[in-house]
């Protein structure tokens, strides 16, 4: 299938690309109207889209329970911040770099990594952050569920709270989590737009809730003095530097996901310098307000009730004043379905949609992602704090920087920026098809990066020693060894002639 690359067409200052004329590639199994690039009409995310983002993804119970779950790991209030806010200026690098494509092209984060990985092969990864994302899903759902329930249970009285137990919690659980579910896929049936509205309207509200636990809090323990008071339990010696680096790699890999399909979202934006600084403003600051928000609000119930209770719904359900409960958590609720669709369903639909681009809109993509949420059971990932960071976020963490460090290395060393935005929908020929759709190149470097990086795996589900014992040590730094392992092994195996 030929085609005309005069159609790529460069337009601004910052050098955007759009294609005019999509007739050579519409007819390709690998093209539909969601997948294909944004008209640069089409491009108007400003500054504020992306720092309302951000903000809605970063202001979530899960975000929330991420910082508080440092603090019932035995930190103290310095270090638990001081770990989130390494953490998330080093993934903002990766995340940015990937970004600059979306921008550039108007391509969603798979067909991104087609040019990388060949127009198949790119579902091999795309699949793989997509399976990600609807666990992550199920959790957001799960603990926004948990948070309805308490609201309920508030207004209803001790017989929803202590209703019949089936299948290991309350059936009233178990409603409110089916409930906060259906409302999710009715947002993403409407498509991208009204995620875009949603987030808009919901970001300066989400912060309510956490200040108001805060708060609440912080009057009941006597003032901050208390909280800032509690001592570490792992003091700043060999135990702290023993829970420090994998923590860290923890906190970088809860945002690794969106390293990678940032594009989902940057192919909007209104030029590389307002997705760039959207981001810049939004990520650190957003995450480091709802760390602290956390960490204080976690060390204050230490303070007040002798345990780190690091789950925002059960701290709130031991209040005795109702109203706090009910404005503290209808914006939690709020908060967590902006987070959700954002962060966890825009990506996977896109990822589905791209496996089978003829059968799967991006409406029906966000309903699969939903369905797979649930059968993968979010309620077991989260139950625990060290399965939380230590085998759940350490493990996928190193497997997607892999991915990361093969993007990277693609784009920015060997391609230098370049793409060919036609051959990325093309069928059986152009730039992008190596060998029957396939890069080997680009599997096997994150073959290997991911080897490196998660082989070791222990502690949790995984044995003692490790899964692959000589591999132990690397696994407290899982995402910086998948990440420069899988860039650097794509940087040796490709030769510099090529565009990927």
């Amino acid at each position: 299938m030929a085609f005309d690359s005069a159609a790529q067409v460069a337009s601004g200052p910052d050098g955007r690309v759009e294609l005019r004329d999509h007739s050579g590639i519409a007819h390709s199994p690998y093209y539909n109207p969601e997948l294909a690039p944004v008209p640069l009409e089409r491009r108007t995310w400003s500054t504020y889209n992306f720092f309302a983002l951000w903000m809605g993804m970063a202001h979530n119970i899960p975000s929330y329970t991420l910082a508080a779950s440092l603090v019932a790991l035995g930190m103290d209030w310095v270090q638990a911040f001081a770990t989130i806010t390494l953490g998330n200026l080093i993934v903002l690098g990766p995340m940015l770099l990937n970004s600059h494509a979306g921008t550039k092209y108007g391509i969603p984060f798979p067909v991104f990594a087609r040019a990388f990985y060949g127009v198949r092969g790119a579902n091999l990864v795309a699949l793989l952050r997509a399976f990600i994302a609807c666990a992550w899903f199920g959790i957001q759902t799960w603990v926004g569920g948990k948070a309805l329930h308490v609201i309920v249970g508030r207004l209803a009285g001790d017989g929803w709270v202590d209703a019949p137990v089936v299948l290991g919690q309350v059936w009233t659980l178990w409603l409110c989590f089916l409930g906060f579910w259906v409302v999710q896929m009715l947002v993403i049936w409407r498509g991208m737009e009204a995620i875009r509205r949603f987030e808009n309207w919901t970001a300066p509200l989400v912060s309510v809730g956490f200040l108001v636990l805060l708060a609440y809090v912080a009057v009941k323990a006597g003032g901050f003095g208390p909280i800032l008071s509690e001592p570490s339990k792992l003091g700043w010696g060999a135990d702290f530097w023993k829970v420090f680096f994998p923590a860290l790699m923890g906190m970088i890999a809860f945002w690794s996901t969106l390293s990678l399909n940032m594009p989902d979202f940057t192919r909007f934006g209104g030029s590389q310098r307002k997705q760039a600084l959207g981001q810049l403003l939004g990520l650190p600051t957003t995450m480091s307000f709802i760390a602290i928000v956390a960490i204080l609000t976690t060390s204050g119930a230490t303070a007040l009730y002798g345990e780190a209770i690091w789950d925002p719904a059960e701290l709130a359900s031991r209040f005795d004043n109702t109203a706090v409960v009910l404005v503290a958590l209808v914006a939690l609720v709020l908060a967590t379905i902006s987070a959700n669709l954002a962060a966890n369903v825009v990506s996977p639909s896109y990822d589905f949609s791209n496996a089978f681009p003829k059968r799967i809109t991006f409406a029906l993509g966000g309903l699969i992602t939903g369905v797979i949420g649930i059968v993968l059971q979010p309620w077991r990932l989260i139950s625990d704090p060290g399965i939380y960071i230590f085998a759940w976020l350490g493990f996928y963490g190193g497997l997607l920087a892999s991915v990361a460090g093969v993007l990277v290395a693609g784009y920015w060393v060997v391609g230098r920026a370049k793409l060919e935005l036609a051959d990325l929908y093309l069928s059986g020929g152009g730039a992008y098809w190596f060998r029957a759709g396939w890069n080997w190149r680009a599997v096997l470097a994150t073959a290997v990066g991911s080897v490196l990086a998660v082989g070791g795996a222990y502690g949790g589900p995984f044995p003692a020693d490790g899964l692959i014992p000589f591999l132990k040590p690397l696994y407290d730094y899982n995402w910086v060894v998948g990440l420069v392992g899988g860039l650097l092994v794509h940087l040796a195996l490709t030769p510099r002639r090529e565009n990927a």
